[in-house]
């Protein structure tokens, strides 16, 4: 089956509203003087004045910051969390922000968490000099220590935390969400919206959020940092800034989404998979460097790093597409059954040659939003999955007529079904139609019934369904109808007869010499328990 159309121009017929935003921004706030170890001599012997450079002498430093967090949260009755191995934050987070709101908080730190984890710290060894002699010597190592999280909630922002490590230089992260920034803002605006966990199910202006969407960037993620700096414990002092010793902010990783809400929760799922089975070559490196527009180098010492394929992971019967660029990668699938969710991490900014200080957080976003649209024009589609779909459930389900009769189905698999499907293909030439009569004897036939047990009532009712699922119409002015649903006819009688029927008697023949699709599922299934013998996993 050739790939005519891009997925773009075949979603585009069963998108309602669609939202691109900054998602997960994850920063470092850091300062720049103190981010090497002639820095860090420099903090201690020239602005401290010190005699000797040893981080010993920040040890006061670091429990005052301690004690200072301990009274922080006593003060403003801040629970403080201890994180266990292997917890997800994530979710304590969800939970006491739930509670946080339900009790009516509008702005606050949430809770404190403190974990235990290791990170590259400066530290001081002792060597030796020509004459033996010892001294001190700063170095970095990596080493286990306190982290605290400190989780808020902003009346602009949202959700957030600010992480501060525990020991020197007191390098900190910022992690924040554009969505979450956006839900916050249409709320203060009075834009109506139905909440999608990490998005929009459905806004009242989709212009307006979309604005809101754009507003979100390195002005609001700065504001944000330098708001809640002031207002929570700091490792460093009002004359340390004076001193020039001030945090600054970079982009550690920054996810940029699209959201692509759809007409019914059914067509996301069809579709997607569909993009999946049309699609696995779209992780060759000619296709990733289209997507991403960087030119990939296969061979040499020059050879682009990284590995290029596609990824399909499912997790419980909701499967993701992974496309991998060095650092970076493309993660679409369908969220919560409602929208196509496309996201575009950028784990490492100089992947696309773009500087790491949030001042290129533009140019990162345009990179981010143009592979994410690239994807989206770079997957062909051999049909709209979502039309066959509409097809299937056209013939097989229910119709409610516009006086609230309920008319049944055309069940696939029904004998009966099946025969008035035969019964049309043998009408299909006729120029006059067929009447009640006309399909009565055929029926009999095809059924293997006798004649007269196939009563006029009965034809009635079976031509009531076909009318009403489109497969014939009534000659007007008469009591005769014509096929107008050969087509369908024609392919579902040959999927019964043909493909159907065929492949089932193969599976369900007891015949042990049986070819085909049963001696298939014979291997298939003896491969599968010798796995599970071999793992120790047989019943």
């Amino acid at each position: 089956m050739t790939l005519p159309r891009s997925a773009a121009d075949v979603l585009a017929r069963h998108v309602r509203f669609e939202l691109e935003c900054i998602d997960r921004v994850y920063c470092n706030l850091y300062v720049p003087k103190l981010q090497r170890d002639l820095g860090v001599v420099g903090f201690i012997r020239e602005h401290l004045g010190m005699p000797v450079a040893s981080t010993a002498v920040l040890a006061d430093r670091t429990r005052a910051f301690y004690e200072e967090i301990k009274d922080f949260a006593a003060r403003r009755a801040v629970p403080v969390v201890e994180f266990r191995a292997g917890q997800r934050k994530d979710e304590v987070m969800r939970e006491r922000l739930a509670a946080f709101l339900a009790a009516g908080g509008t702005e606050g730190v949430v809770f404190i968490g403190r974990a235990q984890e290791k990170v590259s710290v400066f530290a001081t060894t002792r060597r030796r000099d020509a004459g033996g002699h010892p001294y001190p010597w700063i170095v970095r190592e990596n080493r286990v220590v306190t982290q605290w999280y400190l989780y808020c909630y902003d009346s602009c922002a949202g959700p957030f935390f600010l992480k501060y490590c525990g020991y020197f230089p007191y390098n900190a992260k910022l992690c924040c969400n554009g969505n979450e920034y956006a839900k916050t803002v249409a709320a203060r605006a009075g834009i109506g919206f139905t909440p999608l966990d990490n998005g929009f199910a459905a806004v009242d202006d989709v212009t307006a959020v979309q604005r809101i969407c754009d507003s979100f960037g390195e002005t609001a993620i700065w504001d944000l940092a330098a708001k809640w700096m002031a207002l929570l414990p700091c490792p460093f002092t009002a004359a340390d800034a004076a001193a020039g010793y001030r945090y600054e902010v970079s982009v550690l990783q920054a996810e940029f989404s699209l959201t692509q809400v759809l007409d019914a929760p059914v067509t996301g799922r069809i579709f997607f998979e569909q993009v999946i089975r049309d699609n696995l070559d779209i992780g060759r490196p000619d296709q990733v460097g289209l997507i991403f527009g960087r030119r990939i180098i296969r061979k040499g010492p020059r050879a682009t790093p990284g590995r290029f394929r596609t990824r399909v992971i499912t997790d419980g019967v909701v499967p993701t597409l992974h496309i991998d660029y060095k650092h970076s990668k493309i993660k679409q699938y369908h969220k919560e059954g409602k929208a196509l969710r496309t996201e575009t991490t950028i784990n490492d900014s100089r992947d696309f040659g773009i500087g790491k200080r949030l001042h290129n957080l533009p140019a990162l976003r345009a990179a981010g939003f143009t592979a994410t649209r690239r994807l989206r024009d770079a997957g062909k589609l051999s049909h709209d999955p979502a039309d066959g779909q509409a097809a299937i459930r056209q013939i097989c389900d229910p119709v409610i007529t516009g006086t609230g009769a309920r008319v049944a189905g055309l069940r696939l698999g029904d004998p009966r079904v099946h025969a008035l499907l035969a019964a049309l293909c043998v009408f299909r030439l006729l120029p006059r139609g067929f009447a009640n009569r006309d399909l009565r004897p055929i029926m009999a036939q095809l059924l293997g019934v006798p004649a007269e047990s196939i009563t006029p009532g009965k034809m009635t009712y079976d031509l009531r369904r076909l009318r009403q699922h489109g497969l014939i119409e009534r000659i007007p002015g008469s009591f005769r109808y014509q096929v107008t649903g050969i087509a369908h006819a024609l392919f579902l009688t040959r999927l019964h007869d043909r493909f159907l029927r065929t492949g089932l008697a193969s599976l369900a023949s007891p015949d042990p010499n049986e070819r085909g699709l049963a001696a298939a599922t014979r291997a298939y299934t003896s491969a599968i328990d010798d796995i599970a013998r071999q793992a120790g996993l047989a019943a």
